[in-house]
Parts: C-alpha cells; structure tokens; sequence
C-alpha cells in the first residue's frame, strides 16, 4: 500500500512545493467562496451530475465541504492523514454512484480557476511559474488519491465477502496505528530508563572505578543517539514514512558493543567475550546486507 511519502515522492512533490502552497494560502482562502461557486455551477449545468445535487440544502454542505476541501490543498502540510481524508472523499463519490468521468472534469474546473487566479495575481511570470508548478502537483495527487477508489471499489467486487473485508481491514490498519502509539510512549519510556542507567555510569566514576564509569557511560551515550534515532525514525512512520530497519538493528549493535566494553572491564571468561564478538560480526554483516539492498532499490 502507498504511503503519502512515497506519492509525493512519485509527482517529485517536496518542502519547497508545500511551503510554496502554504504561502498562497491567505489568496486561496479569500476565493474559496467563489470557487465553490464556479465549480457547483458548472455540475449543475451537466444532467448527469445535477442529480445528485437536486436538494439545496445538501448543496449548501456540499459547498461548505468543497471550500474546506479547497483551503487545504494549501495548508502545507501532506501526511497519511491528509492521504486518509482524500481516500474518504473519493470513496463518497463511489458510494453515491458518481461516474469517475465527472471527478475528472471537475478537478479540471478547480485546475483553470487555480491558473487562472495565478494570472491574475502574479504577472511576473517566472514567480508565476514556480507557483503553478506546486499547484499542478498538489491537484494532481489529490485526483491521483480519489480516483483510486474507483479501482479499489472495482476490486472489491471479486470478493464475495467484501463488506466484512473491508471492516476487518479497516480495524486491522487502526489497530497497527495504535500499536504504533503505543510503540512512541514504549520507547520514550525505555529512553528514560537508559538516561537513568547513564546516571549510574556516572556514579561510577565517582566512586573511583574511573574506567568503568567513563567506558559504561560512553556506551550509554551511544544507546541514547540510538534510541533518538529510533524514535524519529518511528515518527517518521507516523507521518507517512518509511521505517528504517537499519535503525533498529543499529540500536542492537551499540547495545552489543557497550556490552563489549564492560565484559572486557569485568574479565569475562573468553569464551563469552568471543560469543558476543562473534554476535557482532554477524549483526554486522546483516547491517551491510540490507544497507546495500536498500542502496540498490533506491538507485532503480
């Protein structure tokens, strides 16, 4: 399944679009009304979709549903929520029985407005085209996003227990979300625990095992860059991202070393010692494996 990184990644959508957009925001939202207006005439003026819009007062929500809509293409900020809202919208659609011809054609009356407000706004061309460029991409993700209902909506109907399927999945993605929650507070939680046992290296030193405190305490240090790592890593995840594997196994290897370090001060025996070099070597190696597999997938 796509996440909201990898189609952003996909329309070549980054920061500087989404700070561009952001900063026509206060534009946009000072012709919201009137986009709402120009864009409901226009389907009301095509019988096969001026049937869904008979009722005034659905009309009204619509608009007001369609201006939010539209304040949001430039609010910046395009995670797995935003990705969430739009796989809602186009469901909606799919639900009332809208042809997906119309959500094309609409989206192409939100593409002229956006343009044509750009004109008229900014008729230094070279700042215009910066401009258009971002609005181009965000409009064509959001298409992107709910015309894949259609499709998914196509393929749900091989499956004769589709309804059912699509609870369970539904529980199954928020229930990976909330172990994910809970995941961010777990980790937290084992970050304290590893300030505190630096605390302790610490005291070491002070109570004359010098070496022993400044080694330990280098090691939890490590731990700790680690555990930072892993946890933006995992926010990361929250947002729409990837997660890193490589992470995770790096926190094991700066575990295994700090354990390392003062299996050497307390004299283990040698065949420990070689059991936890030989540990790393292999952890090691794993680390290199992957690494240069995610190199490879990343040069296709």
């Amino acid at each position: 399944m796509l996440t909201m990184q990898d189609i952003k990644g996909h329309y070549l959508f980054n920061d500087e679009d989404a700070a561009l957009l952001k900063e026509l925001a206060p534009l946009m939202a000072a012709n919201a009304e009137r986009m709402a207006d120009i864009f409901y005439d226009f389907l009301l003026g095509i019988p096969a979709s001026a049937e869904f819009l008979h009722d005034a007062a659905l009309l009204q929500r619509l608009k007001s549903s369609h201006r939010d809509w539209f304040c949001t293409l430039f609010s910046g900020g395009y995670d797995n929520q935003y990705l969430h809202k739009l796989q809602r919208i186009g469901l909606a659609h799919v639900r009332v029985g809208l042809n997906a011809h119309y959500v094309n054609v609409a989206m192409n009356v939100v593409r002229r407005f956006l343009i044509e407000l750009l004109q008229e706004n900014y008729p230094e061309i070279e700042e215009r085209r910066k401009y258009r460029i971002a609005v181009e991409k965000i409009i064509d993700i959001n298409l992107d996003i709910m015309s894949a209902s259609y499709q998914e909506e196509a393929l749900k109907k091989v499956f004769v227990s589709h309804r059912l399927e699509s609870k369970l999945i539904g529980a199954a993605e928020r229930f990976t979300y909330g172990l994910n929650l809970v995941l961010i507070l777990a980790l937290a939680g084992v970050s304290l625990s590893v300030v505190g046992l630096f605390i302790w290296d610490i005291t070491h030193v002070f109570r004359g095992d010098i070496e022993k405190g400044i080694l330990g305490a280098l090691g939890t240090l490590l731990i700790i860059w680690m555990m930072i790592e892993l946890m933006d890593n995992e926010i990361k995840s929250l947002k729409g991202g990837k997660f890193n594997i490589l992470v995770f196994i790096g926190v094991i290897i700066v575990a295994l070393i700090r354990e390392i370090l003062i299996s050497t001060l307390r004299h283990d025996l040698l065949s420990t010692q070689v059991f936890l070099a030989g540990t790393l070597l292999i952890l090691g190696v794993v680390y290199f494996l992957i690494a240069k597999s995610q190199q490879c997938r990343g040069s296709v």
